[in-house]
């Protein structure tokens, strides 16, 4: 997944204005302990980060 297309998606789901805040913020288990911007930064797949953005947001197999 592209990295342009991972922010479309999570735009999406939490909003424009929303969504890089929450990537900043919230940290997630499954990504180490880390945010989504630090795991994106430490070079993690965006797959990898996109499916825990899902699993953290409880969205449904047709919203991913």
């Amino acid at each position: 997944m592209r990295l342009t297309d991972f922010w479309l998606r999570m735009e999406h789901h939490l909003g424009s204005a929303y969504a890089d805040s929450w990537a900043r913020d919230y940290v997630l288990d499954t990504l180490g302990e880390r945010t989504v911007h630090q795991a994106l930064e430490a070079g993690e797949d965006t797959r990898v980060v996109w499916r825990a953005v899902c699993e953290a947001l409880n969205l449904t197999p047709a919203e991913r």
